[in-house]
């Protein structure tokens, strides 16, 4: 997958980039997705829904360079050209968890089967990553699916250029009539606004409302 070299002399975000580079500025939102009928869906098909989630969210930031945007392990700053999730999964026997990837599709029934081949394969490895040769365009996905929360930080000391999104799903509940899911974005300020983060969030709303448009 190739990665995009940013010219920063006409790079018109470089003055963001330079001052929340240098402050070490992240911040997260998070929000309720509204999941009813796309999780109606899933039931009736007996399509798991972690799965579907990682899809929607993959889908988002491969739409929007800001998502794709960090450093290479040659320090250069650039954007890949498509993002693969890399995701964790639980281990109901010792409580722990591992991260594994998967290769992603557009297509979702493509990403589903890619997806079930990896959790059999490495659902039982007590490991933190289990898939070796992760490749340098993934990015972190993660699920507490035993509360609902209101807000989520994940603190990333890596010398303070984690550039790239990381998403966390929580426990959906009922609100009403409705099922809502809580999504927390996580986003480095040097590479991504209020603006785009908003648009992250209203996206995956549109997944889950547009689910006959994907799901098979």
């Amino acid at each position: 997958m190739k990665f995009n070299i940013i010219e920063k002399e006409k790079w018109d975000r470089l003055p963001y980039f330079e001052h929340y580079l240098k402050q070490h500025c992240t911040f997260s939102m998070t929000a309720n997705i509204d999941i009813t009928s796309l999780l109606e869906q899933l039931q009736n098909k007996e399509i798991k829904f972690y799965p579907a989630f990682i899809y929607m969210v993959t889908r988002v930031v491969n739409s929007h360079k800001e998502f794709r945007t960090c450093f290479s392990n040659e320090g250069l700053l650039g954007y890949w050209d498509r993002m693969i999730p890399s995701y964790t999964i639980f281990h109901n026997d010792n409580k722990s968890f591992s991260s594994i990837w998967t290769e992603f599709s557009d297509e979702f029934h493509v990403f589903y089967e890619n997806y079930q081949y990896d959790t059999k394969r490495y659902g039982d490895v007590k490991e933190l990553f289990t898939k070796e040769h992760e490749p340098k365009n993934s990015f972190p996905i993660s699920s507490i699916p035993w509360v609902s929360f209101t807000g989520f930080n994940l603190n990333v000391n890596n010398n303070h250029d984690f550039l790239l999104p990381i998403i966390t799903g929580g426990k959906y509940f009922n609100q009403g009539e409705k099922i809502l899911l809580p999504i927390s974005l996580q986003v480095h300020h040097a590479v991504c606004d209020g603006y785009h983060a908003s648009i992250f969030i209203e996206e995956l709303q549109q997944f889950s409302n547009n689910y006959f448009d994907w799901l098979p």
